[in-house]
């Protein structure tokens, strides 16, 4: 995925949370901007229960927003 997408989502005012959906099925939910880093190669997300996923930015397929308007699909880095 471009990370400028995530980037733009992430600095959106007022913030909307949103979904970030992975190339294999999982999902994470992003609440709140300051729950997630990113950086050249790879993409934190801290969870509810102060767990984290690291994730290659090749394996973020598309942003959703929890009002059921859905981020275009994005492949690539």
């Amino acid at each position: 995925m471009d990370l400028g997408g995530l980037r733009e989502s992430l600095r959106r005012q007022p913030f909307e949370p949103f979904t970030i959906r992975l190339a294999d099925g999982r999902s994470l939910p992003v609440s709140h901007p300051e729950f997630v880093a990113v950086g050249q190669r790879r993409v934190i997300v801290v969870h509810a229960d102060d767990s984290f996923s690291v994730v290659e930015p090749l394996l973020i397929v598309s942003l959703e927003y929890q009002d059921g308007k859905r981020g275009r699909k994005r492949t690539g880095g």
